[in-house]
């Protein structure tokens, strides 16, 4: 049987005395949540999908090494993003290997969305992963189209109705998986009034039928930005009133504290600037030449990862990507970089040249002239275009074209005002 009484998730008891740490490696999502609008690198956010740096599997083992001596107290090692864990099978699956490996004592634990975990269930059991969090909003394909904007099956995007249904199956599919091999299984849902708020109920007792051990039922807080920021988080009265009426069929967790993708320490204590600048100093200490050539790797403006989608002047951050050395068709993360702030003028622009010094191309969705003519001066190819990731980076390695399909043109700028992420350009 599992020991719960260490892992501060599933035990109340333990969140004074046990501590977990979250390694942020993975942060591509094959989904996009119609509540989430996933930012990088701010001390006031603490949500899931929120972190102030990516590491790569070896850097979250140094990371972690060092902090273990500094918190003792840590008995869980989580990846839950800030992305989607499966949408990064290869980084997940061989941090959780070098975690086991070196640390054999620990707690291992994953939240996903439950898209993509099948494959990996057998060796997530053989690691000895004992704890898995699945996130299900719907148990209705048809209220799941209102959830979800978009799912990606591999490469195959899938809106409405369709999606619904193949995500619902796959978590499904995964919860029985996972009771077979011993897990322990969470699933969390969100609260969302007007939309999922009067079938929270029905998702317990789907679930309950297959096994899950407990069920976390979370207010959503609305995120600026994302589809539904206008809708306000549901009153506490209604929120009570769904656990009570859930806690009948499966056990609550009501202590939930809604952590970060990089949170570390005791459930009780807050993010600290000293961690994220620890965290930063670790996703920078690896060489950013590898051999490749001078300008190796290509930056990439994205909200979630996934797809090239956000204007320069908002990007507070870009991923940085290269081809994978064994095979060139692979193209892997090598680490996230924080944008310089807005508010400096050109020296933003030129500031921001010398951080990407090892990037031929920088992919946004939109770029003024202007900070597009100071990044080309210093070498940096500026590209405008929507579309998934992947594909821009394959034509760019192959030396081929963007195809036409996911190229956009610019349509203005509005000198010396900041990019409120509508298209009118960087300030």
């Amino acid at each position: 049987m599992i020991d719960h009484s260490k892992h501060p998730c599933f035990s109340e008891a333990a969140k004074h005395s046990s501590g977990r740490i979250h390694l942020p490696v993975a942060p591509r999502c094959n989904m996009q949540c119609n509540f989430c609008n996933r930012k990088y690198d701010c001390l006031n956010e603490s949500h899931p999908g929120v972190t102030s740096a990516v590491l790569t599997p070896d850097q979250a083992l140094r990371y972690l090494r060092e902090t273990v001596v500094r918190q003792p107290r840590l008995t869980v090692v989580g990846l839950a993003g800030p992305g989607d864990p499966f949408a990064n099978p290869e980084e997940t699956m061989q941090t959780l290997r070098l975690v086991r490996r070196e640390f054999p004592e620990m707690i291992l634990c994953v939240a996903t969305n439950g898209l993509a975990i099948g494959p990996y269930i057998e060796e997530l059991a053989s690691l000895q992963v004992s704890h898995v969090t699945i996130t299900i909003n719907a148990v209705d394909p048809i209220i799941a189209s209102k959830i979800y904007s978009w799912i990606r099956d591999g490469k195959r995007p899938m809106r409405g109705e369709m999606a619904g249904a193949l995500l619902l199956r796959r978590q499904l599919e995964a919860i029985c998986a996972l009771k077979r091999h011993g897990i322990t299984v969470k699933v969390n849902s969100i609260i969302i009034p007007g939309i999922n708020d009067g079938h929270i109920i029905e998702i317990a007792r789907t679930v309950s039928k297959l096994g899950v051990d407990l069920m976390n039922c979370m207010p959503m807080a609305p995120v600026e930005g994302a589809v539904f920021q206008g809708i306000s988080s549901p009153e506490h009265t209604l929120t009570e009133s769904i656990r009570q009426s859930c806690k009948e069929i499966l056990p609550q967790m009501n202590h939930c504290t809604r952590c970060r993708a990089d949170a570390a320490g005791l459930l009780t204590e807050p993010v600290t600037t000293e961690m994220l600048h620890r965290i930063q100093a670790y996703a920078h200490e690896s060489g950013r030449q590898d051999g490749v050539g001078n300008r190796p790797y290509v930056a990439v403006a994205s909200c979630e990862g996934t797809l090239v989608n956000q204007h320069l002047g908002e990007a507070a951050s870009v991923l940085i990507f290269g081809q994978n050395p064994e095979n060139p068709e692979v193209f892997d993360l090598k680490e996230h970089r924080v944008t310089p702030e807005s508010g400096s003028g050109d020296e933003r622009w030129i500031e921001l040249a010398k951080m990407l010094v090892d990037c031929r191309v920088l992919l946004v969705k939109a770029a003024g002239p202007n900070p597009k003519k100071i990044l080309s001066s210093h070498g940096l190819k500026v590209i405008e275009m929507e579309g998934f990731i992947e594909e821009a980076l394959a034509a760019i390695y192959s030396k081929k074209n963007i195809p036409k399909t996911m190229m956009r043109r610019f349509a203005g700028c509005l000198q010396g005002i900041s990019c409120r992420g509508n298209g009118t350009g960087c300030g």
